[in-house]
């Protein structure tokens, strides 16, 4: 048999190379797109019966329909807790070996409450177990538990309302609504100011809250969730959210 000059095997090896490195291209695109499948959506509310949303700033409702007058909002005054079904979690977008993707971990260890006084929230507070929160990888979670929050070291994180919300007038149930908020909010045993924007709606069994408030990982102190050449991330999340309420 006749040996294979230098240059034809060169050409071999450096063939075998580039076919390994396609097969693992496409292996982690099988793996994330095919197995794995999309992330979830993000958190939001979906009324069944009805969805006006509109924009408010500095606290005021957006326009809507249905505002009522004090008979809906001595409805609405009060103390209201957190109730089953309420999830907290983050959404970072990632490039795993090439392939972008997103990383999504939830959970539904909150605890709080917001008060409502006439037709203005005046303070609400929400704590969550951070080692609770998963995701669909338990590589994932062991480097979200250890190097990147902590969360033997700082195990809550928390946000609370530091200006008031003025509804505007109550909705009718099923009525989406908009309002800008502020709030400080803990995480890796940092408490920063933030501003957001959420969507609240009165349902049959109480109200709904959702909304979204993003993270730049620096203001923190938290580690850039990237890991090696592997998995890198941006600089920045989204910390999202779905709270029910009940009296």
């Amino acid at each position: 048999m006749a040996r294979l000059r230098p240059r034809r095997l060169g050409l071999w090896v450096l063939g075998g190379v580039a076919a390994l490195a396609v097969l693992a291209a496409g292996g982690t695109w099988i793996y994330i797109h095919v197995i794995e499948g999309p992330a979830p959506a993000p958190l939001s509310l979906n009324s069944s019966i009805s969805a006006s949303s509109g924009s408010a700033s500095s606290g005021s409702a957006s326009s809507g329909s249905a505002s009522s007058g004090s008979a809906s909002a001595a409805g609405v005054a009060g103390t209201w807790r957190v109730t089953s079904g309420s999830i907290v979690g983050y959404r970072v977008d990632e490039v795993l070996a090439g392939q972008n993707s997103v990383a999504v971990g939830r959970t539904s260890s909150i605890n709080g409450s917001l008060t409502i006084s006439g037709t203005t929230v005046t303070a609400a507070s929400f704590t969550v177990q951070m080692a609770t929160i998963h995701s669909d990888q338990s590589q994932r979670d062991a480097q979200f538990n250890g190097r990147i929050m902590d969360t033997a070291a700082y195990p809550t994180g928390a946000l609370r309302l530091t200006s008031p919300i003025a509804l505007g007038g109550v909705p009718a149930s099923y009525v989406i609504k908009t309002y800008e908020a502020a709030g400080n909010l803990t995480l890796h045993g940092r408490t920063r100011p933030v501003t957001f924007t959420l969507r609240a709606e009165r349902t049959t069994a109480g109200i709904e809250v959702s909304g979204s408030i993003p993270v730049l990982f620096a203001n923190w102190g938290i580690a850039n969730p990237s890991f090696g050449s592997f998995v890198t991330t941006q600089n920045h999340g989204q910390l999202e959210f779905l709270v029910k309420l009940a009296r």
